[in-house]
């Protein structure tokens, strides 16, 4: 089976967010064998889909695995997926895919940007849990949100984009933290520079450590991002030593999420399921 690695949120190779696709003729194969895969591929997630029958209400069966645990949406491997897709001749245009999280689409334009729509996060305020401002080092906490349950991240808003870049926290402290991670955002301190916000991602739990573009958190930095700005297309550069810029635009209970992707390795999976 032929397995790729694609790096999303970004035009460059070797920056954004790599992930694995793997594309399957048919239903998907034992649980453990995706799982095994992906801790082999050992990215922050892996990708698998596959093709529905005509008539079906999605084009595509799409399920993401990181080293550890399946996850619920993936942002950055369903647009390496699309990307994959268009590059491949098996999709023009939209592209719908089902998943734990319901129907998802991704529509990919003439330059290769693809735009993926997801559903927006709910946030609810929330205190901020001893251990984790422990695990972050007693960094200045402006505020704390929960975010929805297809998510599962923890929002929280620091002082400055110095001190999110700076951030160094202790990821054994986080593993213990029962979230599938935890998501750190500033203001941009300078939005000329092409983006609004900043943020960072952390998911030891789900055996990441750092995350450098986390799409799926976008739709929580969206709205989040929108009512403090007043403006519902924005950029958000993410990542601490690895980046990439996603661009958001706020459509009510909809977010959608944009950015290229390039393909950087191109292989054969020799071990079948």
């Amino acid at each position: 089976m032929r397995i790729r690695i694609v790096d999303a949120f970004t035009d460059r190779p070797f920056h954004g967010n790599p992930a694995g696709v793997l594309l399957l003729d048919a239903a998907f194969p034992p649980d453990s064998w995706l799982q095994q895969v992906a801790a082999e591929v050992n990215l922050s997630e892996t990708a698998f889909a596959h093709p529905l029958p005509s008539g079906s209400d999605a084009d595509w069966a799409l399920r993401w695995f990181t080293p550890a645990a399946e996850v619920d949406m993936c942002g950055h491997a369903t647009l390496a997926t699309a990307h994959v897709l268009a590059t491949s001749g098996l999709a023009d245009g939209l592209v719908r895919f089902t998943a734990r999280c319901g129907i998802l689409t991704a529509r990919t334009a003439p330059d290769g940007a693809v735009t993926l729509d997801f559903p927006t996060s709910s946030l609810t305020p929330a205190p901020a849990p001893a251990a984790v401002q422990h695990a972050l080092g007693g960094a200045p906490i402006l505020s704390v949100h929960d975010t929805a349950a297809h998510i599962g991240d923890l929002l929280i808003e620091l002082a400055d984009e110095r001190t999110v870049r700076e951030l160094a926290p202790d990821h054994a402290a986080l593993r213990a933290f029962a979230r599938r991670g935890v998501i750190v955002t500033a203001q941009a301190d300078d939005p000329s520079r092409g983006y609004d916000f900043v943020s960072r991602g952390f998911f030891p739990a789900f055996g990441i450590d750092e995350d450098p573009v986390t799409g799926s958190a976008h739709t929580a930095l969206a709205p989040f991002w929108a009512e403090r700005l007043g403006r519902t297309e924005l950029t958000g550069l993410q990542g601490g030593a690895r980046r990439g810029l996603v661009r958001v635009t706020l459509a009510g209970e909809r977010t959608l999420l944009t950015g290229h992707a390039v393909t950087v390795m191109d292989g054969e999976l020799l071990t079948a399921p």
